[in-house]
Formats: C-alpha cells, sequence, structure tokens
C-alpha cells in the first residue's frame, strides 16, 4: 500500500529544472530556516502564487537527536502542518528537503559511528516525507584527517541505499530526488576565516566529481538514483561572513556554466546566497545556478524587524519595567549560552556586542526559540498590538514599509511589519526565480 503523504513529490522540483534545462528562465529558492515567523512569512508571500514552496531543514537544525531546534524530522514536518494549516497555505505545495544530511552533527566522532547516525538522520528524513536529500559527507570525521574524493562519494552512495530503502519500505509514491558535491559549505555559515579561503569551483573538479559519483553510484547499484541528482553544490564565489559579503561575479564562473549547460536534468545548487543583489540572484538563475538557498538573510531581515518594534516599544510603552527589554534579553541569553556563537566573533567586548547583534553571520537567529527569548518576544508583541502603531512611528522605524501603510496595503500592527519585513527580502527571489515580473 502507498503511503501518501501530506506534502509534495519531488515531481513539481524536477519540471522547474527540466523547464530551465530547456531555456526557460526559470529557478527555484529554498527556504532553510526553522523561525516560525520567516516560515509564516514565506507562507503568506507565496500564497497568491500557483508552485511549489521548498523549505529545507539542516542536519544541525533538526536530526534524531533533536538538533538546535528541538525538532526531529517527523517533528518538523507536525511542526509545518500547524504553520500552513494556520497561514491557509495548501500542503500539498510544501516541497521538503533536508541540507546537508551526513554525519556533519557527529564528526568529532569516529567514522563508523558518525555514518550510522547520519543513515539513521537520512532514513528518518525520508520517512517523514522529505523528497529532496542533500548528501554531504564532505567533512572528516573524528579518527580522519582528510578524505578522499572516492570516500566521499562512496559514504554519500551509503546514504543513498538507506534513503532508496526507507522510500521502498515505506511504500512511498515517489522516490527521492538528491543533491551532490564536494566542495559545499559549512551548515550554518562560514567564519570569517573559511570565507576568505572560499575560491570558485573549477571545471576539472567540478568533471571529476560528476565522474566519481557517476562511477561509484553503479558500483553500487544506484544508477537509477543517480539519473534523479537534480543538483550539485559548487563554490560560486559568493559568500558572506559577519562582516563582509562576497558577490557572485558571472565573468569568473562562465566555465562552470558552459560546463553543467549540457548535462541533462542537473544544475548548481548555490548555497550562502544571502544578502546578494537582486540582479545577482537573476543572474545566477541564468547562469544555472536555478536552486538558491537562503536563510541568514531571512531570519536577519526578522531581527532587523524586531529591534525596530522594539525602538518603538521604548517611544510608546510606559512605565519602563513594563516593556519587554527584548534586546537586552537576547544578548544576555546569548553570553550565558555562547556555543552558537563563540567560534564566529572575536576582539574586544563592544566589537563582539555589536557582532552579535547586528552581525552578518546572524548567529542570533539561534536563540529565538529559547524560552526566555519567546516570553520577551510575545511581551513585545502584546504591549505593541493593542491598537494600530503611530504613522510617524512608522515612517520613523519601517520607512520602507510606510507608504504601503499609508495607503492601507499593509495594516499598523507589529506582525504584519514582521512577515512584510521578510516578505521584501523574499520578493527578489521570487523576481530573480521567475515566479513574477
Amino acid at each position: 500500500m502507498k503511503k501518501k503523504s501530506p506534502f509534495s513529490s519531488g515531481d513539481p522540483l524536477c519540471e522547474i529544472i527540466q523547464a530551465h534545462k530547456q531555456g526557460e528562465p526559470v529557478g527555484i529558492y529554498s527556504i532553510c530556516s526553522a523561525n516560525r515567523n520567516v516560515l509564516q512569512a514565506a507562507m503568506h508571500s507565496h500564497r497568491d502564487h500557483d508552485a511549489i514552496l521548498l523549505i529545507e531543514s539542516t542536519c544541525n537544525q533538526v536530526n534524531q537527536e533533536g538538533g538546535y531546534s528541538g525538532m526531529t524530522p517527523a517533528q518538523f514536518t507536525l511542526y509545518l502542518q500547524v504553520i500552513a494549516g494556520d497561514m491557509n497555505f495548501p500542503i500539498e505545495r510544501i516541497v521538503l528537503g533536508g541540507d546537508h544530511l551526513g554525519p556533519n552533527p557527529w564528526k568529532k566522532e569516529k567514522a563508523s559511528i558518525a555514518m550510522g547516525k547520519a543513515e539513521k538522520l537520512v532514513a528518518d528524513s525520508v520517512a517523514a516525507g522529505y523528497v529532496k536529500i542533500h548528501l554531504d559527507t564532505s567533512m572528516p570525521c573524528g579518527d580522519e584527517a582528510t578524505l578522499s574524493a572516492e570516500t566521499i562519494a562512496e559514504r554519500s552512495a551509503q546514504l543513498c541505499l538507506q534513503a532508496e530503502k526507507t522510500a521502498r519500505e515505506n511504500g512511498l509514491p515517489a522516490m527521492p530526488v538528491y543533491v551532490i558535491g564536494t566542495e559545499v559549505p559549512s551548515p550554518g555559515g562560514m567564519t570569517v576565516a573559511q570565507s576568505k579561503k572560499s575560491p570558485i569551483t573549477s571545471v576539472e573538479f567540478a568533471d571529476q566529481t560528476l565522474q566519481i559519483y557517476r562511477h561509484v553510484f553503479s558500483q553500487y547499484g544506484l544508477e537509477d538514483a543517480f539519473r534523479r541528482i537534480i543538483a550539485m553544490v559548487v563554490s560560486p564565489g559568493a559568500e558572506f561572513n559577519d562582516k563582509e559579503i562576497y558577490p557572485y561575479d558571472h565573468e569568473k564562473t562562465m566555465s562552470l556554466s558552459k560546463f553543467i549547460d549540457p548535462i541533462p536534468g542537473m544544475v548548481y545548487e548555490a548555497h550562502s546566497t544571502d544578502y546578494q543583489t537582486p540582479q545577482i540572484l537573476k543572474q545566477m538563475v541564468e547562469d544555472h545556478f536555478a536552486i538558491l538557498k537562503v536563510g541568514p538573510a531571512l531570519s536577519f531581515a526578522f531581527r532587523e524587524a524586531v529591534f525596530r518594534l522594539a525602538a518603538m516599544e521604548n517611544e510608546l510603552i510606559f512605565p519602563e519595567d513594563s516593556r519587554s527589554h527584548i534586546v537586552d534579553v537576547l544578548l544576555a541569553t546569548m553570553r550565558k549560552q555562547p556555543s552558537h556563537w563563540k567560534s564566529y566573533y572575536s576582539g574586544k567586548s563592544k566589537e563582539i556586542r555589536f557582532g552579535l547583534k547586528f552581525g552578518y553571520s546572524d548567529r542570533i537567529r539561534y536563540y529565538w526559540g529559547y524560552s526566555e527569548v519567546q516570553t520577551a518576544y510575545q511581551k513585545l508583541m502584546i504591549n505593541l498590538g493593542k491598537k494600530y502603531l503611530p504613522l510617524t512611528l512608522i515612517s520613523q522605524y519601517f520607512p520602507d514599509l510606510y507608504p504601503m501603510v499609508r495607503n492601507k496595503t499593509i495594516d499598523a500592527l507589529p506582525l504584519s511589519l514582521v512577515f512584510n519585513s521578510i516578505e521584501r527580502v523574499l520578493l527578489q527571489y521570487q523576481k530573480a526565480c521567475g515566479l513574477i515580473e
């Protein structure tokens, strides 16, 4: 008996890639975030489009041990269903993906143990309804110094076998589609040192990677799965760290674009496209980087909106002790729990404090789910949600949204301002992917 998932199969994703390969200037963007407000905004922004919405969770974010979100793959799918219900968004239009699925969360352990856990993660993800699987085995484990390209491909094949087996055993109506690649950015973003050592992938390396994967998958009897590889991750030079954005350069990737062009059914998947300009995003899609991953830029926009609302709260809510003090609560929480940011920020205390609040790396995104932060956030929204906010304050703190609030296209309510701040970023990706003009 076929097991019917409430989510989309990977077929519509393949159709977009096929249209791209036939010369249409289309692509798809992937929401890589577990932030409730980001996901709500994405669904709200996408609701009027008759198209799929690709949402992915990373191995660090969601795994069988809970990840930093506290959710397993099955719990994440239920979480999305609840949000979709709240937003009146058709769940069957959501394509679920797993990003960086592999041993990364357990890379300090022995390879045999880490890979065993990675296989469990892949199996749980496929069983939960994930249909787009990024096989990422590019990292050495605790008992290894380096990995050969062949070993990376063999480990990817092992994970692929687990995905295929799980899909068959669960009677899924459609098999997963896959993303491969060995020049893969670190899950969660790069440090300053890493981003400065991120050269553009050479055509020779991309070709070698593809040939090795083809050979290894054939050895493992995975020829059919190989034909379902829809994308390869390479380094296009588009990157960011805490303080800088490295823009994509079309001229430097022309040979990569020409290489992938004749390969049937396959495009590039571009990680770390956050903060690139709208023109660059459009150019990336045209250059066959047709899957654009975005995450930190969306939670960065959410953080900006919350900070702006906190400034408005300071002007509207008295006495002072009745305010949320959400910025202070966030900083105190990050100081008490530094594991998510300590390798990203350095320098004097004031420099670290600035990075915690405003850095492009947006390590603050890991703290919105903490109970004390959630309590402060809810208090902020309650304090400001009692009545429409003054237009003069919206003009001061949300000047980009002010014209739409004034002509009543947007409600003068805190949640509306949050959603629309995030949607302004999403709009750039929708245009780049040909979803809207």
